[in-house]
């Protein structure tokens, strides 16, 4: 029987789940205000720290979901993004991308596209899984070099974004999914701006679409 995390690559697809949240806990009401705000249809809104909560609670929070989020997205184009089809780990040919963790790879190395992601996933997947980071438990303190964590995630996060939309986005056009893609963009986008997480430079092969696509919801 074929395990059912893995999808036709034979690569596994898990996606992180957040350790199950007691009611009344911090980080299951910070899950159920940034749901109800995004209801409202404002995702500059839904981004905004809630008066009187903790920032790194906040921020914990949506970095969580937005993996989630770039896992199911890049789920529905793992067939059309294998070694052979995406040898490198690009977004255009301007930008390509090498990972290193200091572990496994100490060096920045050459990956395919789909092995650099698998990386990626199971990297940040570690630090959610690491209590002493993204601790679950009421009163258990977050590091004090939390921010940067998260602004590391998300820079590396958002490569994910740029190679489906530089490489994959006529898939993702056909199956239907572009205005989830697009929508997921957004909200990252205004996220870590409001928060400072990444420097304009690392939005690099997006950068025009970003400026273009903020512009219009401003006019809405």
């Amino acid at each position: 029987m074929i395990p059912t995390n893995l999808d036709r690559n034979g690569r596994s697809s898990k996606a992180y789940k957040a350790s199950p949240s007691r009611h009344g806990s911090t980080q299951f009401q910070l899950r159920q205000y940034a749901e109800a705000t995004l209801g409202s249809g404002s995702l500059r809104q839904a981004v905004l720290l809630p008066e009187g909560e903790d920032m790194n609670e906040w921020l914990a929070v949506n970095t969580v979901d937005f993996y989630n989020q770039i896992n199911m997205l890049y789920g529905t184009v793992t067939e059309f993004c294998s070694p052979q089809i995406c040898p490198e780990m690009k977004a255009t040919d301007e930008y390509e991308y090498l990972w290193q963790d200091n572990d496994k790879f100490k060096r920045p190395t050459k990956l395919s596209a789909p092995d650099y992601i698998e990386h990626l996933m199971n990297w940040v997947q570690t630090y959610f899984e690491n209590e002493a980071v993204f601790p679950s438990k009421i009163g258990v303190p977050f590091p004090s070099n939390f921010p940067h964590i998260i602004r590391t995630i998300c820079k590396r996060l958002f490569r994910v974004y740029a190679h489906i939309y530089c490489h994959h986005f006529e898939v993702i056009t056909q199956l239907g999914m572009q205005p989830h893609l697009n929508t997921s963009l957004k909200h990252f986008v205004y996220f870590v701006k409001e928060f400072d997480l990444i420097e304009r430079d690392d939005l690099g092969p997006l950068n025009d679409f970003i400026d273009r696509m903020l512009a219009e919801g401003k006019n809405k």
